[in-house]
């Protein structure tokens, strides 16, 4: 090659390395991956509403975090019997509730757990994050702090009516052993915003049935949701106790970090704690997932397990990929 040419090669190659680097390889795919922001994905078809909502939030000037929470909000709101004072009660016949928020820049968190009457635990789990210098407070003591900070708390909250009328629908019923139907739906949302900052939510009654006091993983970072605003942001649905003893949504991150794609960084979640624990795939347990790409994916042991996205150009319902025993046996290859 003479020297002319060479030259003229290094040029062109040099300033398509440049290219490359500034994220700019084709016109087409920084499009799509602009047209893409803000993205919001939730669990379960009931998100979807919540999703619209977080959209509008963003597009009026909120932040992610406004948008989570007024998200979350409105399932608290919206009559649904796992999340909210609808939610079922417990095997006192009161309902206890949790939440968790996350906010990627700064790493912040802040949750509640096990409070009653308090009409939406996702704002005090952001008072708790932004007004403490603590990470969760629970019972009485989430109660007492939300009053202080205005927000509605209700009195009375046995609800022997809604308790017995729980009941009435049981075969066999037993104190702290829920019904599997009602008992998995958890509202988690995840927020990637225009300029690439990540938040997150997590909002539910828990278990029906459930011993009073009972906490699951809604309310712990790093099980209901977490998220690292460098890597992405994973949330979760289902039987909470399988998925906090494995801190299941930061596997989901760390596998994220690792570079698998949202839906692989939540299967292989899956197979991992199925690895471990004694019920393999019999765990009903989901997962939501988005990176800082705009990716997004979900993965679960229920089948067709269903999961929410919104963008600009669309919301819809989904499918998440779904694992099973055979799909274990057959070395995760679904």
């Amino acid at each position: 090659m003479s020297d002319p040419t060479r030259r003229a090669f290094l040029k062109q190659t040099t300033a398509a390395a440049a290219a490359l680097a500034a994220g700019c390889a084709t016109p087409s795919t920084a499009i799509r991956l602009a047209k893409r922001r803000p993205l919001i994905v939730s669990t379960w078809g009931f998100g979807k509403p919540a999703n619209e909502l977080a959209l509008k939030v963003l597009q009026e000037g909120g932040s992610a975090l406004d948008a989570v929470e007024q998200g979350v909000r409105l399932v608290e709101s919206s009559g649904n019997t796992s999340v909210g004072l609808s939610g079922l009660p417990n095997a006192a016949g009161v309902v206890q509730l949790d939440a968790c928020i996350m906010n990627g820049p700064g790493h912040q968190a802040g949750s509640v757990a096990g409070v009653e009457g308090v009409v939406h635990p996702i704002s005090a789990a952001r008072l708790v994050m932004e007004k403490t210098p603590h990470v969760m407070l629970v019972g009485p003591g989430a109660n007492w702090f939300a009053r202080q900070n205005g927000l509605g708390v209700r009195d009375g909250q046995a609800d022997e009516a809604s308790y017995r009328a729980w009941l009435a629908r049981q075969k066999k019923p037993v104190p702290g052993k829920g019904d599997k139907p009602e008992n998995h739906d958890t509202i988690a949302l995840l927020i990637l915003d225009e300029n690439g900052d990540l938040a997150g939510g997590c909002s539910t009654s828990g278990w029906s049935g459930k011993v009073p006091g009972r906490v699951g993983d809604s309310p712990i970072i790093g099980g209901g949701v977490y998220v690292d605003n460098a890597v992405g942001a994973a949330g979760a649905t289902g039987l909470g106790e399988n998925v906090m003893r494995y801190c299941a949504s930061y596997q989901v991150v760390e596998n994220m970090r690792h570079g698998m794609s949202p839906t692989e960084a939540c299967a292989e979640a899956i197979r991992r704690i199925a690895r471990t624990d004694p019920k393999g795939m019999d765990l009903a347990i989901n997962f939501i997932a988005i990176n800082k790409k705009g990716e997004f994916g979900a993965a679960g042991t229920q089948a067709n397990f269903p999961y929410s996205v919104t963008t600009p150009e669309f919301s819809e319902v989904r499918k998440g990929k779904p694992l099973s025993q055979a799909t274990q046996k057959e070395g995760g290859n679904e």
